[in-house]
This record gives C-alpha cells, structure tokens and sequence, in this order.
C-alpha cells in the first residue's frame, strides 16, 4: 500500500546544519529533502500520529556541522531521538498526552559543566489534556509544559500556562526567551542560563486591543515583534526591564521609566515603547527576523513577503508568491532560507535577494471555486496510463502529480490571475478532462456575469509537450453550447476524438486536424473543430463516456442512455429508464459492460451489457469500484468507534454479481475520487506479492490524501511497495573545496576537437554565434570561417568574375567560391593588399572590392 498527498506546510521545518538538507513534517512521518535538487533523499518513520516539531540539534563548532540528529514531537504524544543521516531512531520519550508544539532553547546556549558533563536537556511542550477536553466542555485543556530529555521525564509540578486549547510556542534565536500568543495577550518567559528542574522564572505580559496571529523575538535585543488579524506589526523594545529588575538593578542596562515616557505601551505592559507598522491588509502569519537583527520579514494572506529595516522601517517586497504564506525559517547558511506557503509549497530562497531557487511541492488542497454537485466530485482526473494525477488549484490551475513518485510533475495556468485575498470570483473552472494517452487536457472555465450579464463559457484544449511535457494552449471555443452549460467532457481511446455534453440538450464531437511536419519537426497541431451534433429529444445531455475500443458512444439524455456510432454520427439503440437523472457514465475496462449511477433521493447503479442492450448478467470477471457516500443515522451510533469517522464506503463489485466483493470504509469522503491505474514500471519489481493483474486502486479523498491499494486478494494490505530504495539515488554527491562554490570543472582532453561547429537555425546567425561559454568554443581558424560563412548568403546562381591579367576567370558556383574564401581568410587579405580589380557578379560589372 502506498500512501501520499500529506501537507509539507502543517508545521515550520528545519535545515539540517550545513544547509544541504530541509527536514519537514509530512503527516506521521519527517521527508528529508536535498536542497540542491528538492526531491526527497530519505523520510524518519515511526511516528503513529502527526509529527508537530522538527529541531535539529545544532552543531557546537564548525567541525561538527556534519552532526545530523534531530528532535521530533507527534500528536501520538510522544517524543524521538533520530539520526537523520541513516536515518536510524535513537530514543523515545513518551508524554501521554498530545504535543502539538514543542521549543527546546537549551540547544541554542548549551554549556558544559565544571565536572565536565552536559547539563540535562529541556524541552517545553503545547500538550492537550483529552480527558479533561471529553469530561468538561470549554475547560482549560491546553498546557505549557517541562520536559527533561535526558531523563526522559515530565518536570513535575511546572506548568506555565494553561489555555482553552494547545496552540504554538516561540522560542528566541538566543534561546533566552520563550513566548506564546492567546488572543489579545503575549505571554513571555526568561529561560534561566542554568536550567533545571528546580529553576524560578520570571514572566512578562504584553496586551493588545486585536487577536494576535504572529510573534517574533530578536536575536540580541529585548525587542518582540508581534502581528494580528487586521495585518499590524507591533514592535516592542526594551521588554522585560522592569521584571528582570534584581536587586535594585535592571538587566542590560535597562532605565525604568514612567508610564508617560513609554510611547504606545498600554496599561502596564513591560517595555520601553511599542512600535505599529500596517502594510497588510489582513492577518499577519509570518514574522522572523534576519539573523543580525536589522530586518524584519512579515507575510500574510496577500502572498507577498515584505521586508522591514528595524532602524528606519523602510520595506522592499517579494511579489507574487501565489498563495498566502505560512512560515519562514532561516538556515545555518546566511545566503539560504525556506518559505512555506498555504498551497503545500516550500520555495528555497537566495538571501538576500530572494531570488527563488527552487521549490518543494506536495499535492495541492483541494480549489474552493470548484463547482461541486451537491458536495460531491472533486474535479480530480486520473490518468489511467502514466499514474498521473490531474488537480485543479486555487488561482485557476491545474497540478500534475505523480502518485507513485509522490510529485508535483508540472502545473498549467488556465486562466490569468494574481493570488488577491478577498477578491470576488469572476471565473470558475467547471471541469478538466484528461485523454487516455494523456497527451491532450481539455478544461471548462465559466465567467460569472457581473450585474446580470456577461457570462461566458470557454472549452480549451491543451497539448502536451513531447520533449518538455508540459501543456501549451491549443483552441479555445467560446460559447461551445450557446448558452448552455458542459455538464462532462470524454475522449475517446483509440483516435484524437472528444465529446463534450451539455445541459441544453446535445452534444458535441470534436476532432484534432492532423499535425504538420516540416523540415523533419512536427509543428503544434492545427488545434480542433467540431466535428459533429447530436441530442435526443431535447433533453439534457448529463453525461458521456466512449468504450474501450472507441467504438461507441454512450451519452446520457436525462433518464435514459444513448448509443452512438461516433465516426458517423448516427443512433444505434436508447436503454433505461431510471428513476433520477444520470450523472455518471463509464465503461468497465475494455469489457462490453457499461455502468451507470444516478443521484438523489433514490440513487441507483446499474450495469448494462453492449451486446444484449439490457441489465447485466454474465459470468464475465471483470470487476469495478464505487465510491459512496454514508449519510448518518440513528443505527450508525451503535456501531464500533473505529466507523465513526467513516464518512464513505469503497465496494468493489464484479459485474456479475450484485453483491461486492469487497468492501473499504475511508474518511474524508466528501469530495473524493476513485479510479483504477497502472503500477509504474519502475516499482514492479518490488511489490511483496505479483498479482495477476498490473492496476491499482487508487483512492483520493476530499482533503487531496490518496491511497494505492490492491483490490485483489484476501486483503488489500498484502499489496506493498518500497519507495525507501530509491531515496538514495536522489542524493547530490558531496562536494568540497572549489567545487562546493563553483560547481565541477569540465573535463578537458588534450586531442584536438574536429568535430563541425554546429549551425545555427537563425537569419542572424552571427548574433548568436558567440552566445555558448569560452571554453566551449571551437578553435580561432575555426570560428573566423564560420563566422564569415554566417555573413554571407547562399546562393545557387553562377558567378562570373574576371580578374587582373586574365579576360576571363573560369566560372564557379557561388557556394565553392565563399566555401575557399572562407577557408583562408589570409587570402581575403591579400587580395584587400593588392588593390581593387574589376569584376562582373550577376550579371552586374563592378570597378573593384
């Protein structure tokens, strides 16, 4: 079994300490990603929950950068030790109850004792108390806790704050400070420089009049920085003067002031004075400051990292970004940080340009301006063939992912437009088909009429890239159904046909011309045109699906099913009778069954045979899955807790028999899709058990996490695949010295290099002549007579010439001539030497050069 599609961005990850690897939390389990190429090179299992907390264990000098152990905290409640380059789990510390944040300052100030040992290791936790949230309803079921890595402990006695739920703690980069946000209170903690068990501290609370969102400390300041709802920054300095007060005595020569010399410091705050920027329009989500302390990165809903000089607060931007941003987290290498975004992307940025350098892509959240017939269809597409999973995004988008690899592949922009928190929908993208070759994506976009008028339907077909495999836009059709809306889109297997239906009453077939070759490449395609109409009655067209073979077309006319000769157009039988509309048609395989499902009040499946045009009975094995739905009911409260959260039910049915043969309860129902793919090549070696069949079940569900399973056997968990094996493979070969800067040096060879200096396809070849690198160039003679030869224009046409001394030069074709002048450009010279000659060129005398 395979799973995938957990978020990268549910918590803030880690780099480990030379820079070269990003540890992020992906469900139960650590990715460990290179950052040189962003594939992932390894993964640390052995959580039963979500894993909350990474922390990399510092390195304490510069030799021990390559040190690679970490900390990580899971909702299962416990905590581990691993070795992250093994990766092997080292030590387990079991809580008890839910860590949903966890800071452990002591690594970033650890000392080492008069004796000679280490002192313990303490780390503080966000734990939820689930008895207490189950007994008592709007308790404090949120705790700040001590815990004692070392003796693998709870501190007993110590809790620093009890909250109405667990929420995230900060700890400063010093990791003198750690603080948490409720609402409209800040509460910070002075970690002592000996800690231990026994240990006072000292408290500090900040207030504000809105919800705070954000905190941030200073890495050598007693400045905090903090944002809220409405897209504020406040900015504290001097914190902690009047609390951190000994002996008559402030800390850092700190000045008690009065109330009146504390400008924009409500009530009895503790700090100097407080500072309010507003460039956000809403809630600030990202607050970190630069490693020296001078600059201040914020972000928020706007997709836009915006970048604050402390001193001046001057600000330079970093535009569309395409999705709100979640975290940033600085690397032990100044010129490398990380930003995570609310669409499960992860952009490594070049400081402090912050340049993109690449990007850490998941799976795509499911898009929230996607038409959903009555909670149900999520738009997802499967690709049958190549495992590809086709996802429609925010921001009119459509995500390639590869299941098998766990991906992102590519991504096709739609439809034009800018990530605008709040901005009304104007466009929806209605539906996204894909061809069973997956060499053509066809895509439904719909624009909302503005007061009452103006709405447009648009039919694209795209084209997929043999070389690049990306989509290029082919045809656009407005308006492909007058008025009326698509309600499906099918290809057909065996030949460049579509179809697409429509609620106003037909449908229509679609052709591709055929592709142009010149010059021995094929040019993009001359796009579609419509090749045929069809309806029944008039009644609307719900929806379509071509066989196996291609031969026939099924198109639901409301209620009943039309059988169709695509090739010719003509109507070959109508079956059925149902009860509800029909909204799904599908063919079983290359097989002559076809199934259909109506939704409603009383919704139906019904299996129809091609051959006998009536229901189903056969002793044929071919097989499909259904997803459904399960509405509540009084009876389901009696059940077992382990179907409380099943919100669906996969059965897998043989087409003779209306009893399924198995039978899958799943979570997450709601918006969910199913479908059967082939295994990749690539991991058919290493499946535990071969099966008769090469295809796998692929479930997806409402929040883009998905399952491969195989359906056949006594028990679907039988079905297993490694990806570990190929993590190592994803690894960039270590690099030291020169190489670590400039990369790897070209290997040279001391033979001569006689091959012919490529042409160049241009009109102005010269211009381009010189644009590859100096060491790539061909040798000096080389280059000047291909040079020359770019210059001059080939001609086929005799040239007749006659030179100083002779009434005539033998006559040679234009080519040779330009061919031996180019050859020795010492000869051009002479003759440049030895003064003008006449000479007579196409027809044309000429007194001389």
């Amino acid at each position: 079994m395979i799973t995938g599609g957990k978020s990268f961005v549910a918590s803030p990850p880690a780099f480990s300490n030379d820079a070269k690897r990003l540890l992020v939390c992906t469900g139960n389990t650590v990715s460990v990603f290179s950052t040189s190429t962003g594939l992932q090179i390894s993964e640390l299992e052995g959580h039963g929950a979500q894993v909350t907390s990474v922390i990399v264990v510092p390195a304490s000098s510069p030799a021990s950068k390559l040190m690679c152990y970490c900390w990580t905290a899971s909702l299962d409640g416990k905590i581990k030790y691993w070795d992250f380059a093994a990766p092997e789990l080292m030590t387990t510390i079991d809580i008890g109850s839910p860590i949903h944040s966890m800071v452990i300052p002591s690594l970033l100030s650890q000392s080492t004792e008069s004796n000679g040992k280490l002192p313990d290791l303490f780390a503080y936790i966000y734990t939820e108390d689930v008895k207490q949230k189950e007994e008592k309803k709007n308790c404090l079921c949120g705790q700040i806790q001590k815990c004692n890595l070392t003796k693998s402990r709870i501190v007993g006695g110590v809790t620093f704050a009890k909250t109405r739920r667990p929420g995230s703690i900060t700890s400063s980069p010093s990791g003198k400070y750690i603080g948490t946000y409720e609402k409209r209170k800040l509460r910070i903690w002075e970690i002592p420089e000996k800690d231990s068990e026994h240990v006072g501290y000292k408290k500090i609370r900040l207030h504000h009049t809105k919800s705070f969102t954000a905190l941030a400390f200073h890495p050598t300041e007693r400045v905090v920085a903090a944002g809220d709802v409405t897209g504020r920054i406040l900015i504290w300095r001097g914190v902690g003067h009047k609390t951190c007060l000994n002996d008559g005595k402030l800390i850092n020569g700190g000045i008690n002031k009065d109330a009146e010399d504390k400008p924009g410091v409500r009530d009895d705050d503790d700090a100097d004075s407080c500072t309010t920027w507003h460039w956000h329009s809403s809630q600030v989500n990202v607050l970190f400051f630069s490693s020296d302390g001078a600059y201040l990165y914020s972000g928020g809903r706007e997709g836009v990292l915006v970048v604050w000089q402390l001193d001046t607060g001057k600000k330079k931007f970093l535009p569309r970004m395409g999705s709100p941003l979640l975290y940033f987290v600085n690397s032990p290498d100044p010129s490398l940080s990380s930003i995570s975004r609310a669409d499960n992307q992860i952009q490594l940025l070049r400081m402090p340009s912050m340049e993109i350098l690449r990007s850490i892509s998941g799976i795509k959240p499911p898009s929230s301006h996607m038409e959903i017939y009555e909670g149900f269809g999520s738009g997802v597409v499967f690709n049958h063939t190549s495992g590809l999973l086709a996802v429609p995004t925010e921001n009119y988008r459509v995500q390639f992912y590869n299941l098998f690899d766990d991906r992102e592949i590519s991504e096709v922009q739609i439809y034009e437009r800018n990530h605008q928190p709040g901005d009304e929908i104007t466009v929806k993208v209605n539906l996204v088909a894909l061809s069973p070759d997956g060499s053509t994506m066809s895509t439904v976009e719909t624009r909302l009429p503005e007061e009452g008028i103006g709405s447009l339907v648009s039919l694209k077909f795209w084209a997929c890239g043999a070389q690049n495999k990306h989509f290029s836009l082919s045809t656009v059709i407005y308006e492909p159904h007058g008025e009326g809306g698509i309600s499906s889109i099918a290809f057909r297997p065996t030949s460049h046909m579509a179809v697409s239906s429509s609620y106003s009453g037909d449908f229509k077939v679609w052709v591709r011309r055929h592709d142009i070759s010149m010059d021995d490449q094929t040019v993009e395609n001359g796009g579609w045109r419509c090749h045929a109409v069809g309806s029944y009655k008039k009644k609307p067209m719900t929806a379509a699906a071509f066989s196996g073979d291609g031969s026939v077309l099924a198109v639901a006319a409301e209620k009943v099913i039309t059988l169709w000769d695509p090739d010719r157009n003509t109507l070959l039988a109508v079956i059925g009778d149902s009860l509800e509309p029909i909204t799904t048609l599908s063919f079983v395989g290359r097989s002559e069954y076809l199934v259909s499902a109506s939704r409603g009040s009383d919704p139906h499946l019904t299996i129809w045979s091609m051959s006998k045009l009536s229901v189903a009975c056969s002793v044929d094995k071919s097989t499909f899955a259904v997803l459904a739905l399960i509405k509540p009911s009084k009876h389901m409260e009696s059940t077992e807790d382990s179907l409380h959260s099943a919100e669906g039910v996969i059965m897998l049915f043989n087409v003779e028999n209306p009893v399924p043969l198995s039978t899958w309860f799943v979570s997450k129902a709601q918006g969910g899709g199913l479908s059967f793919v082939r295994s990749s090549p690539k991991l058919e070696d290493e499946v535990t058990e071969r099966k008769a069949s090469d295809e796998v079940l692929a479930y997806i569900n409402g929040a883009h996490e998905y399952v491969l399973m195989s359906p056949y056997g006594e028990q679907a968990s039988n079905f297993s695949f490694s990806r570990q094996r190929n993590f190592s493979s994803l690894e960039e070969k270590e690099r030291f010295g020169y190489a670590s800067i400039y990369g790897e040096l070209p290997e040279f060879s001391l033979k001569i290099d006689q091959t012919p200096f490529p042409s160049m396809s241009s009109e102005k070849t010269w211009k381009t002549i010189f644009s590859g690198p100096s060491h790539s160039l061909p040798p000096l003679p080389k280059l000047c007579s291909d040079f020359l030869e770019s210059l001059l224009e080939r001609r086929s046409a005799l040239v007749e010439m006659r030179g100083r001394g002779a009434e005539h030069v033998p006559l040679v074709k234009m080519e040779s001539w330009y061919r031996c002048a180019c050859e020795s450009v010492l000869m051009i010279q002479q003759l440049l030497v030895e003064g003008p000659f006449p000479f007579t060129f196409d027809g044309k005398h000429y007194s001389g050069i």
